[in-house]
């Protein structure tokens, strides 16, 4: 076992934690939706039933929640079955999170998360993130299934986020937006750094490790609201802005884990290729999406089981 070891006080608690989360879990609602008080009853809720102390969490896009099948022992929590956690209506999301070990390291992982376009609130979409960090989460790797719109890229490449466009939060709509949680976070920050460089070198040494260099890029996401698809002036507008992929997840999670200072590490598998031309009768498909994500399945497994190896003997502090 590493640092990274398990610690139980006999009984499967993780006591240390569960007890500060205890304390600080009296205070008064700050005027959110999502309160710390109901952020630190849900951690609470998760470290009193499971022995492991996780330091990496993953969020599963769409049809990659197969990534939790790297986990050994893992305990599995229904999310219909923890406090105050919404739950995943959409296809190739089952609504699970599992702690466990992964290559000997502490793991949290969601399989399925949550959309705006669901009829949940920014705030409640990306609790998640908050749980975690209050239960240890120092790194976090978000995938996503998202649209190829640089046409260099086929289906079936992965791009490193390297970058990011937040289309509704130009309009204001920002997980952060209301009163600001000092215990959390700042109030102003920066995101011109906000996907690690080290972790985005360390993948890129992966990915020319396992004879997959022409198939993996770095590049620019944009976040879009959904659950439609975008019109061909949208993605042509995008594409001339310099946006490689576009989707509709990830960002808020991505700012809510700047904010608490957790380092973020985020791909996207292109499952189609956006439709930029006005005269085609294609349409894309939620279908295609699943389609893609199962046949590069075991890719990415094998993927995100080297990052976590080389995370765990520390190589990225290192690049």
């Amino acid at each position: 076992m590493t640092n990274y070891d398990r610690i139980s006080n006999g009984n499967g608690n993780n006591t240390e934690i569960c007890k500060m989360l205890k304390d600080e879990s009296n205070d008064e609602n700050n005027g959110h939706g999502l309160s710390y008080e109901k952020i630190s009853h849900t951690a609470t809720y998760l470290c009193e039933r499971t022995a492991y102390k996780p330091k990496i969490g993953i969020i599963c896009g769409s049809g990659l929640g197969e990534l939790a099948n790297l986990l050994i022992k893992p305990d599995i929590f229904q999310y219909d079955e923890i406090p105050n956690f919404p739950v995943s209506t959409v296809t190739g999301h089952k609504s699970r999170l599992l702690i466990g070990l992964l290559e000997e390291v502490p793991v949290m992982v969601m399989q399925g998360r949550f959309h705006a376009y669901e009829g949940h609130s920014l705030d409640k979409c990306t609790m998640c993130v908050r749980v975690m960090k209050l239960m240890g989460i120092e790194t976090l790797i978000v995938t996503n299934a998202a649209g190829g719109l640089n046409p260099d890229y086929r289906v079936g490449d992965v791009m490193l986020l390297k970058d990011h466009v937040n289309i509704p939060g130009m309009a204001g709509k920002n997980p952060l937006r209301g009163p600001n949680e000092e215990r959390f976070g700042e109030r102003f920050f920066g995101l011109n750094n906000c996907y690690d460089k080290g972790l985005r070198k360390m993948a890129l040494k992966i990915a020319k490790s396992v004879n997959i260099t022409e198939h993996v890029h770095e590049g620019v996401y944009a976040y879009l609201g959904g659950p439609n698809y975008e019109t061909v002036a949208e993605l042509r507008m995008l594409h001339r802005s310099g946006v490689d992929a576009v989707g509709m997840s990830t960002v808020p999670e991505v700012i809510v884990a700047r904010h608490c200072k957790i380092r973020v590490f985020s791909f996207s598998l292109i499952t189609n290729e956006c439709i930029v031309k006005e005269e085609t009768d294609e349409t894309p498909n939620h279908a295609e999406v699943l389609q893609t994500a199962n046949q590069m399945k075991n890719v990415l497994r094998d993927f995100v089981r080297k990052m976590i190896i080389e995370m765990r003997e520390g190589n990225s502090e290192q690049i």
